[in-house]
């Protein structure tokens, strides 16, 4: 499945009545979806305004652009606007928002936004001002609660980095998925009879908790190991290393999109090479059930390239 949904670049707009979702949506959860609704344009700001404003306290994303966009494209969007965010339309005000970006550029009708949103210089802008402006109708979505907690990115974020990927994906509507291009490993998957598409995570966004967790590896099945290899010494960083289930194929140099479903184990040191295999089987046969188990499809295969 493709995604059908048209990017396009808020300088590059073309002219046209639209009902306008306006948030960063980093995650694309819950509470994004509610605010999405049955919106026909997505309007959000690239890179996260907080990493221009402040880029100290710039918080890990949750997805990045590609897969907050195939998320965005799932929910029936039909077009996804994106402002180019620095540091001079961080300074353009609120008023200025409302007029020249919504109503002169996109041409709203509605906008709809979260309760907490804020925008324009100094973040002066809010729900109540857009409400104010009668060239469009305004719709303020309250903030979701699931579980007896509220739903947001920074709880989002905090579940995936300590393995709770399941919470998250409750949270999320939808599996955590990151992705990124596959390298070359040391190969000693291949000695041990488990070979493994191998992921280096982008240091900007959030990874799950070192362990082993069963997953979609560009929707084939896979067990994957998300650490250090504390068995081997390989002097390695943070690697995500992905054993697909019965595939065959050399995925090197392609983009591999991963979507897990649980936390199987966390990730330990294993005194032999023999006992490390023995635990890799019984992860594969655990990865192999709780996909198989697994009741939702995994995201839209946009740009996928796994057969």
């Amino acid at each position: 499945m493709s995604s059908a949904i048209q990017v396009t670049s808020l300088p590059d707009v073309a002219e046209r009545p639209r009902d306008v979702a306006i948030g960063t949506f980093d995650g694309v959860h819950l509470g994004h979806r509610r605010v999405i609704g049955s919106a026909d344009t997505v309007l959000t700001f690239e890179p996260h305004p907080v990493s221009v404003l402040h880029p100290g306290a710039s918080p890990k994303l949750i997805m990045p652009f590609s897969i907050k966009r195939d998320a965005i494209a799932e929910l029936g969007v039909k077009e996804l606007v994106v402002i180019p965010f620095d540091a001079a339309f961080s300074k353009r005000s609120a008023e200025d928002f409302c007029s020249s970006v919504l109503t002169e550029t996109l041409g709203a009708r509605s906008v709809s936004v979260g309760e907490n949103f804020r925008f324009g210089a100094r973040a002066r802008g809010t729900p109540e001002m857009l409400s104010a402006h009668d060239s469009f109708e305004t719709h303020v979505v309250p903030l979701v609660e699931l579980d007896g907690e509220t739903v947001t990115s920074s709880r989002i974020r905090a579940l995936i980095a300590a393995g709770e990927v399941e919470r998250a994906a409750r949270l999320l509507d939808a599996l955590f998925a990151l992705e990124g291009e596959v390298v070359s490993g040391d190969r000693r998957g291949r000695t041990l009879g488990f070979r493994t598409a191998n992921v280096v995570p982008d240091e900007e966004l959030v990874v799950p908790g070192h362990g082993v967790y069963a997953a979609f590896a560009n929707g084939t099945p896979a067990a994957v190991n998300v650490g250090v290899r504390p068995t081997f010494d390989t002097g390695r960083g943070l690697l995500v290393e992905a054993h697909l289930l019965d595939f065959e194929g050399d995925l090197y140099g392609q983009t591999l999109r991963i979507e897990f479903v649980c936390r199987l184990r966390g990730e330990r040191r294993f005194e032999s090479a023999d006992e490390l295999v023995a635990e890799m089987h019984r992860d594969v046969e655990a990865a192999r059930e709780r996909c198989a188990s697994f009741s939702n499809p995994p995201l839209a295969d946009a740009g996928r390239s796994a057969s």
